[in-house]
């Protein structure tokens, strides 16, 4: 039996959520297909969690209170709070494994939906595992473990020095856990701005994290303790965190379908969110980052194109970032590198934040760096590693976004004393 609908909605993360209940508000029929939890990562094991325990670790709380807050933010993981909003607006939530089995036609749980406009895919990721000798069937940890613990362990190796693989190894310093953090490339925060990377380096170092970066791990054994094989070297550590990445939910939901790859590694969009006929795809598998902030915006333009409204369409130049340690990380547009490989010509500037007003009333360190380009008399990049980074980037993401002139930049008015002054001092300088 076949069920005529107006929209599946096939993964209810934060982008899929936000446009099941928007299209149902509007009148249209929705069915919602969600295999997990209705809220996808970030309430559950990503963004809440991990920032009520950065935080915690920060303000020198005991474990024990992180645990009791995650476990009371997200209900004890339940998704309750979210699937009784979204069947109070009409959606219908489907549990189960869906498939795509055709233009605007989904199947899972022995039923298959045929939409009338179309599908909007928000399937996402999980974490990505290397494939180690013998890392498979050990207890290794991700992020999703991480967030179910009632107690840090007395040891921990971190795989990856990412986002996560940072966030993480500095909060578990805090608690008292030795931590040591592995990476293959030649610096932490790959592919940030090498400024910003050697400025949480130094804070890890200073939390006492061994930070080990050019390295290569062989092979995992695990008896009790885990023991990574690193060139020479054994590194034993009572816990392993795996956090090398994040793997697209993209192999098993049927894209072959639709004329699209299965093996692809995200899927591409227009800037209406199309990623085929009568399918529009938001979130992390539009490869443009793991963002809840981005999967929002662009749920929004789906639920236009899809509700037949006027643009504005999606622009993705500004995508803005944030890496939640102690000083933060906040990034927007492209960095040096990636601006000069587009063929710009590039101008850039620095700041020094433990020179800057703020920086030396509140003994900070950081930097602050600038990326024009010199033709347009724009920047198209801008990093902030301070305290408060991901706060301070929200100048340079208007001012990338909106392509604001430097000039104009310039002589706008920064309060003193902030870390705005900071930015100030290196547009002076550019």
């Amino acid at each position: 039996m076949t069920d005529q609908v107006d929209v599946v909605v096939l993964g209810l993360g934060s982008g899929g959520e936000y446009a099941a209940r928007k299209l149902a508000e509007a009148g249209l029929t929705v069915v919602g297909v969600e295999r997990d939890l209705v809220g996808g990562e970030c309430p559950f094991w990503g963004c809440t969690p991990s920032k009520l325990l950065i935080h915690s670790a920060q303000r020198g709380q005991p474990w024990s209170r992180a645990a009791d807050r995650i476990r009371e933010a997200n209900h004890d993981w339940s998704d309750h709070t979210h699937a009784g909003p979204l069947e109070e607006a009409g959606v219908r939530i489907v549990r189960g494994h869906g498939r795509l089995a055709g233009p605007g036609r989904v199947e899972v749980a022995g039923a298959t939906y045929d939409a009338r406009l179309g599908v909007l895919l928000n399937t996402g990721t999980e974490p990505s595992v290397p494939d180690l000798d013998g890392l498979a069937g050990t207890p290794y940890w991700t992020n999703r473990d991480v967030m179910r613990q009632t107690e840090p362990p007395e040891t921990l190796a971190v795989l990856g020095a990412g986002p996560i693989g940072c966030e993480l190894a500095q909060a578990f310093a805090r608690f008292g856990t030795r931590v040591t953090m592995l990476e293959m490339r030649d610096r932490i925060l790959c592919p940030e701005e090498p400024e910003a990377c050697e400025v949480v380096t130094q804070a890890l170092r200073r939390d006492r994290v061994e930070v080990r970066t050019g390295v290569e791990v062989t092979g995992v054994r695990h008896d009790g303790t885990f023991a990574l094989a690193v060139g020479d070297d054994t590194v034993v550590a009572d816990r392993l965190l795996v956090a090398t990445g994040r793997s697209m939910h993209l192999a098993d939901i049927g894209l072959e379908t639709v004329g699209l790859d299965p093996g692809a590694d995200h899927l591409e969009t227009d800037e209406r969110m199309r990623a085929g006929e009568r399918l529009w795809a938001v979130g992390d598998i539009t490869g443009l980052g793991a963002y809840t902030h981005l999967s929002l915006y662009q749920a929004r333009i789906a639920v236009r194109d899809l509700l037949g409204e006027d643009g504005p369409w999606a622009d993705h130049h500004a995508i803005s970032r944030v890496t939640f340690t102690d000083p933060e990380v906040g990034a927007v547009g492209m960095t040096e590198e990636q601006a000069r490989e587009g063929g710009l010509r590039v101008a850039v500037a620095r700041a020094d934040i433990a020179a800057s007003s703020r920086g030396w009333i509140a003994e900070a360190e950081g930097v602050v760096k600038v990326v024009a380009d010199a033709d347009r008399g724009v920047l198209v990049g801008g990093t902030v590693a301070a305290p408060y980074g991901g706060e301070v980037v929200g100048l340079l993401t208007a001012a990338v976004h909106a392509a604001i002139p430097v000039t104009t930049l310039r002589e706008m008015q920064y309060a003193y004393p902030t870390f705005h002054r900071a930015i100030a001092r290196a547009l002076a300088d550019l």
